[in-house]
């Protein structure tokens, strides 16, 4: 399956985007659940590139609670912290 913009995937948090979070958090009321390091998010695919054959994109990440999206440039499919997966089916 090739990403597309407009499609939902999940998102697994780097340590880096946990840290964002978190300190947008701090200086607004804290609110939502605590974040760390490979948590999954659900993401929107907002960048691709044609001449992309491995399927990395740019995905803006919907954490819960009232924290804006975060930008989460060129990111590969894979099933560690810093990459992105399709959801799951149930």
């Amino acid at each position: 399956m090739v990403p597309t913009p407009g499609r939902i995937v999940i998102h697994r948090l780097t340590e880096d985007d946990a840290r964002h979070i978190t300190q947008q958090r701090v200086r607004r009321e804290p609110n939502g659940d605590l974040v760390r390091k490979g948590d999954r998010y659900p993401a929107v695919v907002v960048k691709t590139s044609p001449a992309n054959p491995a399927g990395v994109v740019g995905p803006r990440v919907l954490p819960d609670g009232q924290d804006p999206p975060l930008r989460a440039a060129s990111r590969h499919q894979g099933d560690q912290p810093g990459t992105r997966s399709w959801p799951e089916r149930v």
